[in-house]
């Protein structure tokens, strides 16, 4: 080899190591585009890695349905339905367009649950939802009150204005059922199948309520009566068991007239509680909250230490407040769910 072309072979030798010297010490950047201009939308279906998407618009009716996928720039993390996130793309909604989904705002109020009371693990239901539609049958099947009660704990540690929704009162009465659940001052509607839900639709309107409940009970068959054109599939119940079958398998939320939305979602068997914060569900008890204050360190109401007795005793809260916070929160250490207690 010439000398010449030594000295050419160590210029190309030096010149790479400069340049990998210079890609290695440049810091890598950790901005994300802005999407300034991506549109505001709500999610109302999850399938699959595809969201479905109605735009959000200034007049706060919903606007054109578009599909969307994630953005290979944002995070992993779920997307739920109710979630407000941002698109850029093609949001035209037109047959074939796709969207694309480039962040998720931070949620005011999140609807959760664990597979049971010992999976540590927590799944956001919904997002953004205001109020929780507990929706249990008078009979055909039987009313499930832990049920229920649990429902109720995860719409107070949620932030949702808990709805119990009584179908089926046509086959019998329900004034038991309700009486259980007078002292916690929730709201109940109760329908009839031959009659229209018109009840219902005035305590859903203007609010984003998402509807939980067992298969069988007739929620599918109550948001198909509230808005004629969801096409819910329905099912019945099985005469050996006394169980629902389940019939929708994803959450969807579909506009009300008048303003507002309804999320159906799955019939659930069990509503696991192991990510519920005691006093969170006691905030929702601000009669009680202020007598626990006075309660030993650790104290789960339950046990005879308990200082609220003594709060009740003295004429600061009723009997029945106290008796309704302990069987919710008796609900929530119970680990079997499923079982129809009184």
């Amino acid at each position: 080899m010439s000398s010449r072309s030594a000295r050419d072979y160590e210029r190309f030798e030096d010149d790479l190591q400069d340049r990998a010297s210079s890609r290695s010490s440049r810091p890598r950047s950790k901005r994300r585009p802005a999407h300034s201009a991506a549109v505001p939308a709500r999610v109302t279906t999850v399938d699959r890695g595809r969201f479905t998407c109605r735009l959000e618009l200034e007049s706060g009716d919903p606007g054109a349905e578009v599909s969307a996928v994630r953005a290979r720039e944002m995070r992993r993390g779920a997307v739920v339905v109710g979630d407000l996130v941002g698109l850029v793309g093609d949001v035209s909604g037109d047959d074939g367009t796709l969207a694309r989904l480039v962040r998720v705002e931070p949620r005011s109020t999140t609807l959760r649950r664990t597979a049971d009371d010992t999976d540590p693990v927590e799944r956001v239901i919904v997002a953004n939802a205001d109020q929780l539609g507990i929706v249990t049958a008078a009979t055909d099947p039987e009313p499930r009150p832990r049920l229920i009660d649990r429902c109720l704990v995860a719409a107070f540690d949620g932030g949702l204005r808990p709805l119990l929704v009584v179908t089926k009162t046509d086959l019998t009465e329900a004034d038991g059922l309700l009486a259980t659940y007078s002292a916690l001052d929730v709201a109940v509607v109760a329908t009839r199948r031959d009659e229209a839900p018109s009840a219902v639709l005035r305590a859903l309107q203007g609010r984003r309520t998402v509807l939980v409940g067992p298969s069988g009970v007739g929620k599918s068959t109550l948001v198909n009566a509230l808005i004629p054109d969801a096409d819910r599939a329905v099912g019945g119940v099985n005469p050996v068991t006394g169980r629902g079958r389940h019939t929708s398998s994803s959450a969807i939320a579909l506009p009300l007239v008048g303003g507002g939305w309804a999320i159906d979602t799955p019939g659930v068997r069990s509503f696991g509680l192991a990510h519920v914060d005691l006093a969170r569900v006691l905030a929702a008890f601000p009669d009680l909250d202020e007598g626990a204050q006075h309660c030993p360190r650790g104290c789960d109401h339950l046990n005879d230490s308990c200082a609220l007795d003594a709060w009740v005793d003295q004429g600061q809260a009723s009997p029945d407040r106290l008796g309704s916070l302990r069987r919710l929160l008796a609900a929530r250490e119970a680990g079997d769910d499923t079982a129809d207690v009184s």
